[in-house]
């Protein structure tokens, strides 16, 4: 799969994301480290990849205004709870599509995830 993500992402899961064989680009790599939410988010749908992020503000632009957003995997993560988030994230990974993830906005938390489609 292909992502982009954010810039308040711990960096082991950058590079987990990258051991399981994934595409990552980061926003510190393409100098988007102090973009708006909203340039974020145009430049994962331009590059058509699913945009991973801690900041939750995401939802609300996804929901109520953005047009055709691109699939978005919130991580409510915390240093505490990172092996369980990583974890759930995999699963998550293995148990849906790339394209099935493009079109949903996905909570990430310890022991469970939730998909909402968009549109």
């Amino acid at each position: 799969m292909k992502f982009l993500v954010d810039q308040d992402v711990y960096f082991i899961t950058v590079q987990l994301l990258r051991e399981w064989g994934h595409d990552v680009v980061t926003a510190r790599e393409l100098g988007m480290q102090r973009a708006p939410d909203v340039e974020m988010l145009r430049k994962a749908a331009e590059s058509d990849r699913l945009l991973v992020t801690r900041d939750k503000g995401f939802g609300s632009l996804v929901f109520l205004g953005t047009p055709s957003p691109p699939g978005v995997i919130l991580l409510r993560i915390s240093p505490t709870t990172i092996d369980e988030v990583h974890k759930e994230l995999h699963r998550l990974l293995l148990e849906h599509s790339e394209e099935e993830l493009r079109s949903s906005f996905c909570a990430v938390e310890p022991h469970r995830h939730r998909l909402r489609h968009l549109g």
